[in-house]
């Protein structure tokens, strides 16, 4: 087993948690709803709360979108622990977690283009992707050269015990396949950015939205490769149009607009079924949020995939 060793400071207490949005435009109603299950499932567990801008994938990072995720979060009074972390200026960290698994074999080149794995396998991962065949897992071919390097998974099955959707199971050989680390555009896989990220954040509760359920067994195996700690997982129920789709830039969500009143906040608390008295409406922001962080019960939030708002 490959060991990589992250330097940074100890939590407080026992609880560090974090929102990690990706500055691919403003924030919308499914972000906010994001933010507020983690903010306030650290709150309440007396933890901290951390914000990530996770723009390691460049292609999709919009000029100015993280700065103004970071101004609404503030004015609809959010506040974080330390300073905002940045993914795109810790490249060297991801380089070195790459490294160490270059070095003890768990990773390899691959010279496959995207229209060779599509004639190679019909499969599609559990994720809506092709399934890797496992075509460069011997060796590159002759006068192929590396675009790539994947990480090797085995035939097993993993078992995920969420906080929310309950146990998940999972075998990375037959429903993900080899899964990329460094791309062919030389940019870094999320999935390996974060893992490193958070244990270098010291983060041990994660709470994310439901989507990314299907990544954390690949995450959990990194981790193990790279001998760190697993936190533990609760992923939320995440938005969704009447088309059934998530809502993101791709599907024209709309931004979040802070206002006086906390009628947002109330219907994201409401989507995650808390339970929330119409009076929450005009008290004061610092006041709302006391309120929320007394009252926040994660057993309340349903154990579904999506939801579509009530208009």
């Amino acid at each position: 087993m490959s060991h990589f060793a992250l330097t940074g400071a100890s939590p407080s207490n026992g609880y560090r948690g974090r929102f990690a949005p990706s500055p691919t435009g403003p924030l919308h109603f499914g972000s906010l709803v994001a933010a507020v299950g983690s903010y306030l499932d650290a709150r309440a567990n007396g933890g901290e709360w951390l914000v990530r801008i996770e723009d390691v994938d460049e292609p999709r990072t919009v000029p100015g979108a993280a700065s103004g995720i970071l101004r609404t979060l503030e004015d609809f009074g959010f506040e974080w622990d330390g300073e905002v972390v940045v993914q795109s200026r810790r490249l060297d960290l991801y380089h070195t977690a790459l490294v160490a698994l270059q070095l003890n074999g768990e990773v390899y080149p691959c010279a496959c283009t995207r229209s060779e794995i599509a004639a190679a396998t019909g499969k599609r991962s559990v994720d809506g992707g092709l399934l890797y065949p496992g075509s460069c897992r011997a060796g590159l071919g002759e006068g192929k050269a590396a675009r790539a390097w994947r990480m090797r998974v085995p035939d097993q099955e993993f078992i995920l015990d969420d906080r929310i959707q309950h146990q998940t199971r999972q075998n990375l050989e037959r429903e993900v396949g080899d899964f990329v680390l460094l791309r062919a555009d030389g940019q870094y896989a999320y999935q390996l950015a974060v893992v490193v990220d958070d244990a270098e954040q010291r983060v041990n509760a994660i709470v994310r939205g439901v989507d990314l359920l299907d990544s954390t067994v690949r995450q959990m195996w990194l981790q193990q490769r790279l001998g760190l700690p697993t936190p533990s997982y609760a992923h939320l129920p995440v938005v969704v149009n009447a088309a059934g789709e998530k809502l993101s830039k791709q599907t024209q969500a709309t931004a979040v607009e802070p206002s006086a009143d906390n009628a947002l906040l109330m219907s994201a608390m409401r989507f995650l079924g808390q339970s929330v008295p119409s009076e929450m409406y005009g008290v004061s922001r610092a006041d709302f949020w006391r309120w929320a962080i007394s009252v926040w019960s994660i057993a309340r939030v349903p154990a579904v995939q999506g939801i579509c708002p009530a208009r």
